[in-house]
This record gives structure tokens, C-alpha cells and sequence, in this order.
């Protein structure tokens, strides 16, 4: 009965509705609707208000959270698969690593990594999203934060991230994957490391990728060297571990260098 109670839960940003109070649509989908005819004119000076306090809602739970890693994957794993027993080692050999661990919140892949760092005694992150199914934020997350809307959902993750780990999933997971994809091709996000766990899954994307999409020249072979592909969690875990070490080396020579242009300006002078 009460698994049944959780599943009836509705989370519109911070607040929970359940029964009647469930609405048939969601937040995106009313901003999104080109049918609203002139009514918009009236709502969409509030929604960008709303927008707005979930970014700083956002920005403020986050901006002390430290080093953090997201782990991305499906809702739909079962809790007694071979993946969800990889999402849990994840979130433990992350936080043994020195990080916080964000997922979408949900369960399936998600729950497991946010178990595997809770009981490692680490920091576990959901970022939640308003959905007609799949709502409960599931009972390892220690921080939780709720959105209404993906793309303010999707800023967190990348700007307190600092590196994705993907283990198998669907739709979602493959848009959180692509969009980080394209965040660091086109230079929008320092380059971080996007790493795919389970070859057997994976590889069939991969191979497309290598052939009619690399082959027809819509990407160069140095975009496919934004994705590494491994099969366990321990070579995740060193693969975006070592990539963020690599990149404070490289931001701290970086500081350096440009300090030492400036003194020689100013000696110059």
C-alpha cells in the first residue's frame, strides 16, 4: 500500500501533489504548448520568474557542495540486475575518490549510484524533474532539489559536475549524454570527461557513430575522442578521476603562465 502511495506522488518543483491535485500536464509542457493562443501573454512574464528561483533554488543548494561526479542511467533497472549492482560500486568508489555523487533522483540506475555513496558515507545528490511518471525521489538521496523545468535541471548537472558517467539507460539518459557531448564539442563547458560503462551496450552506438555519422563527415574524429567506453566501475572511476586531476594541473599552469605575463608587464613598464 504504501509503494502504491509513493507512485501516486506528483513533485511540481518543491511541492508535492497527490490524488485530484495531480495536474494532466507539466510545467514544460505549458510553456512549450504553441496552442495557448493569446493567454501567454498573461503567464509567461510569471514563469519567467519561476524559472528564475529555480536556478537560484539551484545555485544556492549546490554552490558549497564541492568535487562531484554525476552518474547517469535508466529508472527502469532492476534492483536485482548485474547494472544497478554497478551503479551501487560507482557511488561507493566515487566517494571513496573524494566526490559527491549527482543523479537524476530517481530509481532504477539512479537510485543505485545514490545508494552506493550514501552508504560509503558520502554526499548523494538528486536533482528531480517534473514527470507524469517515475516521480518519487528515492530514499538514498541526502540533498534533493526538484525541478519543473529540464533545462534549468540540466545547468545543474553541468556546472557542479565535473565529469558523467553513463551506464545503460534510454531516452533520457541518452539526451544527458548528447548534450554534454555537444557542451564540450562546440566549447560551451570546459572539457570534461563522458565516460559509457558496458560495452555490450554501448558498442552498437559506438559503431554507428564510427561509421555512416563519422564517415559522412557530420563529426570529426576528435569529437569521438570525447567519449571513453569501459566495462567496469573501478575504470569509470579512474578514467574521470585522473581527467580532473589532469585539468587543475592544467588551470593552475594556466594561472601560472598568465601571472607570469603580468609581472613581466609590469616590469616592462
Amino acid at each position: 500500500m504504501a509503494s502504491d502511495r509513493r507512485i501516486r506522488e506528483y513533485r511540481k518543483g518543491p511541492v508535492t501533489l497527490k490524488g485530484s491535485q495531480v495536474p494532466s500536464t507539466t510545467s514544460d509542457q505549458r510553456l512549450l504548448d504553441s496552442d495557448a493562443g493569446g493567454s501567454f501573454t498573461h503567464t509567461d512574464p510569471w514563469r519567467v520568474l519561476r524559472i528564475q528561483s529555480e536556478f537560484v533554488e539551484g545555485f544556492g543548494a549546490l554552490a558549497e557542495l564541492g568535487p562531484a561526479m554525476a552518474v547517469f542511467g535508466s529508472a527502469r533497472t532492476p534492483s536485482d540486475s548485474p547494472e544497478y549492482a554497478l551503479g551501487e560500486e560507482l557511488g561507493r568508489l566515487l566517494v571513496d575518490a573524494g566526490y559527491a555523487v549527482i543523479t537524476g533522483g530517481g530509481p532504477g540506475a539512479m537510485e543505485a549510484a545514490n545508494k552506493g555513496a550514501s552508504e560509503a558515507g558520502g554526499v548523494s545528490v538528486g536533482l528531480g524533474i517534473e514527470l507524469p511518471f517515475e516521480q518519487s525521489m528515492n530514499e538514498w538521496v541526502d540533498m534533493g532539489v526538484n525541478f519543473r523545468y529540464f533545462f534549468a535541471r540540466k545547468t545543474m548537472f553541468v556546472k557542479y559536475s565535473r565529469g558523467f558517467i553513463v551506464l545503460p539507460g534510454g531516452f533520457g539518459t541518452l539526451d544527458e549524454l548528447f548534450e554534454a557531448l555537444t557542451l564540450v564539442q562546440t566549447q560551451k563547458v570546459t572539457q570534461f570527461p563522458v565516460v559509457l560503462v558496458g560495452r555490450a551496450y554501448w558498442q552498437g552506438l559506438l559503431d554507428w557513430l564510427r561509421g555512416p555519422v563519422l564517415d559522412g563527415g557530420k563529426i570529426r574524429d576528435a569529437d569521438m575522442a570525447l567519449i571513453e567506453i569501459v566495462d567496469t566501475a573501478a575504470e569509470a572511476v579512474e578514467l574521470v578521476v585522473k581527467a580532473d586531476r589532469d585539468r587543475e594541473v592544467g588551470t593552475e599552469l594556466h594561472e601560472d603562465q598568465m601571472e607570469s605575463v603580468r609581472g613581466t608587464r609590469y616590469d616592462g613598464a
